[in-house]
């Protein structure tokens, strides 16, 4: 047989092959179609849900933190816009060639970097750098490195720095309040944050915002009761008399007598809330909130007030201090000399501990008691600031007469800065005390108070503290020119050992003016001057004086005293010696 003839007889036998060929690729075509099919109807939610979970993301908006003013709008604390680096860790530790030049761009040790990226190997998000400049920013986005970005965060920014940093506070770096106002306000500064779903391509990058979920709510813009101008005054002078002193640290505060707004409060040592590397713990604290000392001759006032409301004393009865010393249970009470027979006025101008102690043994100790915790003593002056102590003062059943006595005089109780200007302010509002506000009120508010002190005494009260301010009393450098002072002042010995340190003090002065109808009151302390002058009138009174002056004058408050000043009472006894400017 040819090979032709070999050939036709076989041809059957291929077109079945073909056949056959044919017939499987049409059954896998159709076999295809129908996954297509299946696919694009049965199975699409499905699958788009899928592709939507590896590229469709919920992200959050952030909400703009509120600004915070002082009283006149000027602002306190804002927030500005800042990046933050980020990365992928799943794309960037891949790229390790890439990781030198981004350790250089963002300041990042090259070890710090890759240890970074390898403990978060298995994450798709962590910052790498948060609140850069933005010269760092630019050099990172330059770099256009995969799996690395930026993101747009906030920063708080205080204009004021540390000259208000103890009333203001700082935030975080996730901007949530740390301290001060910052803190005490925080949730209503702070906002709510929405969200938003976007589209993010392979290296985590937003590519696409697809739809907002819910809009962010930015926080509410506060005003402080704070006077920026008298706030500046009083931190200058604080910190100059600190250091004239060589002093370990000081407070001042400044209340409006009409409402209790604090239109200043200082402390040194301060810190900067814009730069924080250096932070200690001294200087952080608000010692005019939460450091709590004995007032010492500060707390005459009230002893003198709650005399007079008994009926058993009146500015001008006779107290007998001689020998200038008094012997209780073991214990004796000194005058600085022997001031002989005086009257209750003299009392409070030459500042005699055994005069007031006199009067306050005299006293019911419950009255005396109920006269001192209604002025606030021992109890936080309503305030709500972050931190704020309530100091000591036990109940008048646990008071022996010798604490009885010396409480009459300011040892045996403990009280802070802001409490004891929140006592003043009492004396100076006609009896009525407030609330401490550092929020500012808005016209048509009610002014909480309430009456502690009967009208008349606290206005004879307030003129028997205006002797101390003239010749003859202990705070004559408290004077302001053009107004009339009423104050008092206090040399404590800080309390050591379970006693007393006879070479470190408090010098203190409190006081209010214009004394005829008294709109500020202030306290301002040295704690420990070391210089050689430590009396509260020496050391204390000259800062209230510079402090008050300036405070008057930009609050336009229209003089008491223009010309010769009045004597408010007539005191008897000697005047005071140069050494015996002591309380």
């Amino acid at each position: 047989m040819s090979y032709g003839q070999s050939r036709k007889a076989n041809q059957p036998i291929n077109r079945g092959r073909l056949y056959f060929v044919q017939t499987v690729l049409l059954i896998g075509a159709a076999a295809l179609l129908w996954r297509m099919a299946t696919l694009n109807t049965e199975q699409s939610e499905f699958l788009k849900g899928e592709g939507d979970a590896r590229a469709l993301r919920v992200v959050e908006i952030p909400a703009h933190r509120g600004v915070i003013t002082d009283r006149n709008g000027e602002p306190l604390a804002i927030s500005t816009p800042i990046e933050s680096v980020w990365a992928n860790p799943k794309v960037l530790i891949s790229q390790q060639e890439r990781l030198p030049a981004l350790a250089r761009a963002t300041g990042i040790s090259l070890k710090h970097l890759k240890r970074k990226l390898t403990d978060n190997r298995g994450r798709g998000f962590i910052y790498l750098k948060r609140h850069v400049s933005p010269d760092v920013a630019e050099k990172v986005a330059k770099l256009d490195i995969n799996g690395v970005d930026l993101q747009r965060e906030y920063r708080r920014y205080y204009p004021m720095g540390e000259v208000a940093s103890h009333v203001v506070g700082f935030t975080n770096i996730d901007d949530r309040g740390q301290e001060g106002a910052e803190l005490m306000m925080d949730e209503q500064l702070r906002g709510i944050s929405g969200s938003k779903r976007v589209i993010k391509d392979l290296y985590g990058r937003i590519v696409e915002n697809v739809e907002r979920i819910s809009p962010a709510m930015n926080g509410e813009n506060i005003q402080l009761s704070i006077d920026k101008r008298v706030q500046y005054l009083a931190y200058r002078e604080l910190k100059a008399t600190v250091q004239r002193h060589q002093a370990k640290g000081g407070s001042a505060v400044v209340l409006d007598t009409q409402t209790g707004e604090v239109l200043a409060m200082v402390n040194q040592p301060s810190y900067n809330p814009n730069n924080r590397r250096q932070l200690t713990s001294s200087a952080l604290r608000n010692r005019a909130v939460t450091d709590v000392m004995e007032p010492g001759s500060t707390m005459k006032p009230f002893t003198i007030a709650a005399a007079l409301e008994s009926g058993l004393f009146k500015p001008d009865s006779i107290i007998e201090t001689s020998p200038g010393r008094l012997k209780l249970a073991g214990f004796t009470i000194r005058d600085f000399r022997d001031y002989g027979t005086i009257d209750v006025t003299t009392v409070m101008q030459k500042s005699s501990n055994v005069g007031m102690s006199k009067i306050a043994m005299a006293l019911d100790s419950g009255d005396m008691w109920g006269m001192l915790s209604g002025l606030g003593f021992g109890y936080d002056s309503g305030s709500h600031f972050p931190g704020e102590s309530s100091g000591r003062l036990k109940s008048f059943q646990q008071w022996r007469k010798v604490e009885q006595a010396t409480i009459g005089y300011g040892y045996g109780l403990s009280a802070t800065p802001l409490q004891l200007a929140r006592a003043y302010a009492a004396i100076a509002a006609d009896g009525v005390v407030h609330p401490v506000s550092f929020i500012k009120y808005q016209e048509g508010d009610a002014i909480p108070g309430e009456r502690v002190i009967q009208s008349d005494v606290a206005r004879a009260v307030r003129k028997m503290m205006e002797t101390v301010t003239q010749t003859g009393g202990t705070g004559t450098k408290a004077q302001v020119a053009g107004y009339r002072v009423a104050g008092k002042t206090g040399t404590v010995r800080k309390a050591a050992n379970g006693g007393y340190d006879d070479e470190n003090y408090l010098a203190i002065f409190a006081g209010m003016a214009p004394a005829s109808d008294p709109r500020l009151v202030m306290v301002s302390l040295i704690d420990q001057p070391q210089s050689g002058e430590y009396y509260g009138g020496a050391v204390a009174g000259p800062l209230f004086s510079k402090v008050m002056a300036g405070a008057l004058r930009l609050l336009d408050i229209p003089p008491d005293d223009l010309g010769q000043q009045q004597p408010a009472l007539t005191a008897s006894g000697p005047p005071l010696s140069k050494e015996e400017v002591k309380s």
